[in-house]
């Protein structure tokens, strides 16, 4: 599945943080702060995502772009500590 990171910190240690963790699951940075991977599986996604939630706080976001996810693409938020996910059909 093709996997999108976008992230935005409220301090410089969360970042320097999820990068590293993002690059120990072998996701690539194509731009600052933006990873992706397009061999990742859903049970090695959500291990990233429970990893990602232990690393930050109330006052930094993160979304997972997902697809395909059941042919449809899954955007995942973490903002203010809660999950969201958003389903888009084609």
């Amino acid at each position: 599945m093709f996997v999108m990171i976008v992230g935005e910190y409220s301090q410089d240690d969360h970042k320097t943080a999820v990068r590293e963790l993002l690059k120990q699951y072998g996701l690539k940075e194509v731009i600052s702060d933006v990873f992706e991977s397009v061999s990742m599986k859903e049970n090695t996604l959500a291990r990233l995502k429970r990893d990602v939630d232990r690393v930050t706080d109330y006052y930094d976001t993160i979304r997972f772009y997902q697809y395909p996810l059941d042919d449809t693409l899954a955007v995942t938020s973490l903002t203010k500590k809660k999950w969201r996910r958003i389903l888009v059909k084609a």
